[in-house]
């Protein structure tokens, strides 16, 4: 069984080769606005804020913020307003009602130009219209879609081209991560009929820094796992660059002697660099999922650290939220409706302390190919996909669920 993945191309379509593209850090200079804590900001709270800190945990909350003022990231307003001139969200007010959160990863490598990444992990965050339930779904990064025109990059459109590279086509000419970010919430709005009221991009590279800064996270492996970037050199885990492919990793252990490492089976906490590692493999996973393997395992990742930060360890100790704030400060672009600050998003979000984050497979975690004159051009939703996309639309995706058990990834 199979699941949809972001970051390479799977090893059973090796004749297609990897595709990168730039996405440049322009917008990380823009206007920034208020800190939030981790949990709010890094994955816009999945698994979410318990605000029952220990006494008077709401001033307490507001004086980290304050203090911590400009940390995050923040993209110009309004580049998510589904019509130019869109009216602005009231100045502190909270959302109402259902809405979706766009989360783009991109996975700068040691050496990698910033602006030479592609938005290779593609997430929807759903939040029900009581806030008290949350659903992950990610998109193949190979969806074969349609993206749109984007004058401000000088994009023309009309073009069909893998969906992981509208980011790259929106950064282009000083656009930026800001840039790429809108341009992929253009073309995800259009595949699947969703609008969202935020984003963020996310350097998966910076998540070790965070998984470092809580300490570990608890993850599952369900198989021995090797991987193809990290190899046992003079008895350590080393992480060996430019490894593109299963191939690749195993000619290069029988050339040198140095093993590859393997992820033994077992639940356990793991620390930043061994849980990135899990997560970023493809060719190695269990059943040949490759890259719908893969994108489980970045669920599971984006779960486990949520479930982490929000634990009364982490939230009774200010000073670990600082460190929090300060670590995903490094690789995080968040974008807020116009007119609304990262506090007032935050307290939105705290009705979800209670809920766990549901998540769900596009394509049931199956491959559907799209196949021309024998080339493999790239990947199409099925329709249980389209279906589970109109559900989240009207929000009514908890019914779709209880209907459709098979798009549920119990990845612990």
């Amino acid at each position: 069984m199979a699941q949809s993945s972001t970051l390479d191309r799977d090893e059973q379509h090796g004749a297609v080769p990897r595709q990168r593209g730039a996405g440049g850090p322009g917008a990380r200079k823009k206007k920034r606005k208020r800190g939030a804590p981790l949990w709010a900001k890094l994955t816009v709270t999945f698994g979410a804020v318990l605000m029952m800190v220990a006494g008077g945990a709401l001033i307490g909350l507001r004086t980290v913020i304050g203090d911590l003022e400009g940390s995050i990231q923040v993209a110009e307003p309004g580049i998510l307003e589904a019509e130019p001139g869109a009216p602005a969200e009231p100045a502190g007010k909270a959302l109402d009602g259902a809405f979706n959160v766009l989360l783009l990863g991109i996975d700068t490598r040691k050496g990698q130009d910033l602006n030479d990444a592609r938005s290779d992990t593609i997430m929807v965050l759903h939040v029900n219209a009581a806030h008290d339930q949350a659903y992950l779904m990610s998109l193949p990064r190979d969806l074969l879609v349609e993206i749109p025109e984007f004058k401000k990059a000088k994009y023309p459109g009309d073009n069909e081209d893998l969906v992981n590279a509208a980011f790259f086509h929106g950064a282009q000419h000083g656009g930026g991560w800001s840039g790429g970010l809108e341009l992929a919430a253009k073309t995800v709005g259009k595949l699947t009929g969703l609008k969202f009221k935020s984003a963020a991009v996310i350097d998966f590279g910076g998540f070790r820094t965070v998984i470092d800064a809580l300490g570990s996270v608890y993850m599952c492996v369900e198989a021995d796992t090797k991987s193809i970037h990290t190899f046992v050199i003079d008895g350590k885990p080393t992480y060996v660059p430019k490894m593109s492919d299963g191939a690749e990793a195993a000619n290069y252990a029988s050339r040198t002697g140095n093993k590859q490492y393997v992820h033994k089976k077992g639940c356990r906490e793991m620390e930043g660099w061994e849980a990135l590692d899990f997560a970023r493999q493809r060719y190695t996973v269990a059943d040949n999922a490759g890259d719908y393997g893969r994108q489980r395992h970045q669920q599971q990742l984006i779960k486990a650290m949520a479930k982490k930060a929000g634990s009364a360890g982490v939230l009774t100790d200010f000073g670990k939220v600082r460190e929090l704030i300060q670590a995903v400060g490094k690789s995080m672009l968040l974008s807020l409706p116009a007119g609304m600050d990262v506090t007032d998003f935050l307290f939105t979000m705290k009705d979800l302390a209670s809920a766990d984050l549901v998540l769900l497979k596009t394509n049931a975690g199956y491959y559907q190919s799209i196949i021309v004159n024998g080339d493999y051009k790239g990947e199409k939703l099925d329709k249980t996909t389209e279906e589970m996309f109109r559900a989240a639309s009207s929000d009514k995706l908890g019914n779709f669920v209880l209907l459709n058990p098979q798009v549920v990834n119990n990845e612990k």
